[in-house]
């Protein structure tokens, strides 16, 4: 987020508010990846963000306000990204497959975001663990959606789905502990085949990602 000219420029108060806060939840994501979360303070955002002290507090009543800006931010994201490649005339498979691609070119390419969501956020307290279980059960639909059986088998029960969307946020989530975001792109036959195990059975999962 580029900062504004200094001095006059004509810019509108509210694009002159937008700009800053936009420029807070960067600024708050960039600082917690190269600090954490205890070291995060407000005067290191705001100084990041080239946002005074009291402006700061024109926008978050405290660190935690804004880092909770940060992360729903962060959330909705990451899913643009999921839900992109989700053309409903494509397979279930494809469409699982495609979204997961794209999840992790993300991820790979925004590291500071991606440790905010799957790192910082498991470590920030309790009101922020409820937005991270939120978030979880907001992709679990996308999933179920048109979802098929293994043959021969029944529908998996729902809470199959939540603990696919699950185990993928901690699958991500150790690789970001581990440093290994800028190589998640390699991730994706694992990953691929977990998510889509549960639903087409083992084989035809290990197939499909074969011949990719």
């Amino acid at each position: 987020m580029e900062r504004l000219p200094r001095g006059r420029h004509g810019l509108s108060p509210d694009f002159v508010a937008k700009n800053q806060r936009e420029r807070l939840l960067t600024a708050l994501a960039e600082s917690l990846y190269e600090r954490g979360y205890e070291k995060t303070t407000v005067a290191a955002i705001g100084k990041r963000a080239a946002v005074s002290k009291s402006d700061f507090y024109k926008h978050f009543e405290s660190k935690e306000a804004c880092f909770l800006a940060a992360y729903d931010d962060a959330v909705e994201r990451i899913r643009e990204h999921v839900l992109a490649p989700c053309d409903q005339r494509r397979r279930w498979e494809e469409r699982v497959l495609a979204s997961l691609a794209s999840l992790l070119a993300f991820l790979a390419e925004k590291p500071a975001l991606a440790r905010l969501v799957l790192v910082e956020g498991l470590r920030a307290g309790r009101g922020v663990f409820d937005h991270y279980q939120d978030a979880l059960q907001s992709f679990v639909p996308s999933l179920r959606e048109g979802a098929p059986a293994p043959p021969g088998a029944p529908r998996p029960p729902e809470a199959t789905d939540e603990a696919v969307v699950g185990g993928v946020a901690a699958l991500l989530s150790r690789r970001a502990l581990g440093d290994e975001l800028d190589r998640l792109g390699e991730f994706l036959p694992e990953i691929g085949e977990f998510v889509l195990t549960p639903y087409l059975g083992a084989a035809e999962a290990r197939r499909i990602i074969s011949e990719r």
